[in-house]
This record gives structure tokens, sequence and C-alpha cells, in this order.
């Protein structure tokens, strides 16, 4: 799975009207990886 993190809805809320508290789930090392991966596609594409 090559998400970065996946927002657990039932657990993320609005507090006092003006502050979200979201809460997800992550992988550090696959979901990293695929970011450094599509980073260096993006400077690859730009010629740099």
């Amino acid at each position: 799975d090559p998400r970065s993190s996946i927002i657990d809805a039932q657990f993320t809320q609005v507090l006092d009207g003006t502050l979200v508290k979201v809460v997800t789930w992550y992988d550090n090392e696959w979901g990293y990886s695929s970011r450094v991966a599509d980073l260096c596609k993006f400077l690859y594409d730009k010629g740099l």
C-alpha cells in the first residue's frame, strides 16, 4: 500500500468550532519510500 497515511474518520473531530483534530495511521517505511520515489520522478521530470 503506497499511501503515506490513512485518515481514521471515526476519530477525526472538530473542537470548539475552530480546531480540527485529524487522526491518521501511517507506515513510516513503505509510504516514505513511495514519497521519495515520487520526489525523484518529479525532479527528473523537471530536469533537476
